[in-house]
C-alpha cells in the first residue's frame, strides 16, 4: 500500500471509530428521553423527536448520494485508465506487472474515497449530536 492509501485507511477508520463511539451515546440519550416524556412529550421533547427522524432520513440520503456520486466517478477513472494502459504498448514493455499493480492501487483509492464520502454525513451528524445531547440543558 502507498503512504497516502495508508493515511486515507486511517482517516476512514478514525471516522468509523468515532461514529461507533457517537451512536451509542446518542441513541441511549434519545431512549432516556423518550422514556421519560411520557405520554404527553413536551414541546422540546416533539422538536427533538421530530429531529430524530428527520436528520437520519437527511444523513442517510446525503450519505448514498455522495457515495453513488463518487463511485460513478472512480468508475469513470478506471475505465480511463484501463483504456490508457490497454491502448499504451509502451506500457506493457516491461511486462503487465507494473500497470495492473497501478490500476490495483487506483482501485484501492477509488473503494476508500466511496466508503470516506458515505461515512463523513454520518459521521459529522452523529458526533454533532453526541456533543450537543452532552451538554445537556
Amino acid at each position: 500500500m502507498t503512504r497516502t492509501l495508508h493515511k486515507k485507511a486511517a482517516r476512514v477508520g478514525t471516522k468509523a471509530s468515532e461514529l461507533s463511539l457517537a451512536a451509542p451515546q446518542v441513541v441511549a440519550h434519545r431512549v432516556a428521553r423518550l422514556l421519560s416524556a411520557g405520554a404527553v412529550p413536551s414541546a422540546n421533547d416533539q422538536r427533538e423527536f421530530l429531529r430524530m427522524g428527520t436528520e437520519k432520513v437527511e444523513a442517510f440520503a446525503e450519505s448514498w448520494l455522495a457515495m453513488s456520486t463518487q463511485a460513478l466517478q472512480a468508475q469513470q477513472q478506471l475505465m480511463t485508465s484501463v483504456l490508457q494502459t490497454w491502448c499504451n504498448p509502451w506500457a506493457w514493455a516491461a511486462g503487465p506487472v507494473e500497470p495492473l499493480q497501478q490500476l490495483q492501487t487506483q482501485a484501492q483509492h477509488s473503494m476508500l474515497s466511496v466508503i470516506e464520502q458515505g461515512v463523513d454525513p454520518l459521521h459529522r451528524r452523529a458526533v454533532a449530536n453526541a456533543k450537543r445531547l452532552s451538554r445537556g440543558k
